[in-house]
């Protein structure tokens, strides 16, 4: 499945965003999506996850009660609504794929498929 991630930009401390990541290629429903975000010198880390049909959704400690993720299977498309963001929520922040059954992992490496990846940048 190819991944196509959007949205990011320059927001101020406590302001809002929304990522989408279409994809293409493959059955969405085959897949579980997930958001992961890398800073600048850190490792790519874990932001959000939700399973093919948008029932069970797992969250970061970090983003839990600020971002909420959402998959919408007729346009292909996973969201990550982004709310009261702060300045350490800068990051590089990429869609991933996970071949279903997916059960919750965290791992970057058990993610298959990746899109390129959108720069948000929260200003104090």
């Amino acid at each position: 499945v190819q991944l196509q991630a959007s949205g990011g930009g320059l927001v101020q401390a406590g302001g809002s965003l929304r990522l989408s990541c279409a994809a293409s290629g493959r059955t969405f429903t085959m897949y579980a999506m997930g958001w992961f975000r890398q800073a600048p010198g850190n490792e790519r880390e874990f932001v959000a996850a939700i399973n093919w049909s948008g029932g069970t959704r797992y969250y970061a400690d970090s983003v839990k009660g600020r971002f909420t993720i959402s998959r919408d299977n007729a346009k292909n498309t996973v969201y990550l609504q982004m709310n009261s963001l702060k300045p350490e929520d800068t990051a590089v922040y990429y869609c991933a794929a996970h071949r279903v059954p997916y059960s919750g992992s965290y791992y970057p490496d058990d993610f298959g498929s990746w899109g390129q990846g959108t720069l948000v940048t929260v200003s104090s």
